[in-house]
């Protein structure tokens, strides 16, 4: 589930465009605090923000360039001052789209959906998979999360390269030994438990909090 991080102080604007994005299974979060949007939007981890421009105490052109200094994040800029001076300013200020308010909700989706998927979809073409922050690159076998290396074993590697191609699906247990005798690894079921045990032990202490969860009697799912 990708998630959505709105900047927008108008109530019946922001409820319109969460009401939507939801019905496509979005996770949308509106930010709350406009003294610390960045601070906001760094605990919630979005994999795209829909920002207005006039906005309480800062206004968007700010928390673009305060984003962009921690994070390549796609930002969608949606205001009313549509004029071709603030739209040139909002790329020159690294946003990746203008929406220019009043817009159709169903425009607003599919550029969402378009930008997610040249953001996201292609990156896993080429070797990266992404997920909750974390980015795994399958041409080296590394782990970052938040610009930090995560070390993994080679058993923990190809644990998590198969969750991870599978995100939002059960993986079995069975499926997962499949995955690590083929890489020659002598694997029991009390192997694979202390193999998984261990690198959510890692996923924790780099931040990755319940990042792998258990379906009992099933498997497992990122």
């Amino acid at each position: 589930m990708y998630k959505v991080f709105l900047t927008e102080d108008d109530d019946g604007i922001a409820n319109s465009i969460i009401k939507r994005l939801s019905e496509w299974e979005f996770e949308v979060r509106r930010a709350d605090d406009y003294h610390d949007v960045l601070g906001e939007f760094q605990k919630f981890d979005p994999h795209i923000v829909l920002l207005d421009i006039s906005l309480p105490f800062y206004n968007g052109f700010h928390w673009c360039s305060e984003i962009r200094a921690v994070s390549k994040c796609p930002v969608v800029f949606i205001s009313s001052a549509s004029d071709n001076l603030n739209i040139v300013t909002a790329m020159n200020m690294g946003g990746d789209d203008f929406i220019a308010k009043p817009f159709d909700l169903s425009v607003m989706v599919a550029k969402v959906q378009a930008i997610l998927r040249r953001s996201y979809d292609f990156a896993e073409n080429i070797g990266v998979i992404t997920h909750k922050g974390a980015v795994l690159n399958t041409s080296n076998a590394t782990l970052t999360f938040n610009g930090e290396k995560i070390d993994l074993t080679k058993n923990e590697y190809r644990i998590l390269e198969t969750l991870l191609e599978n995100k939002g699906k059960v993986v079995s247990r069975e499926l997962l030994m499949n995955k690590l005798w083929a890489t020659d690894s002598f694997v029991d079921e009390n192997t694979l438990s202390v193999n998984i045990a261990r690198l959510r032990r890692k996923l924790e202490q780099a931040g990755l909090h319940d990042y792998i969860g258990t379906k009992v009697g099933m498997g497992y799912i990122v």
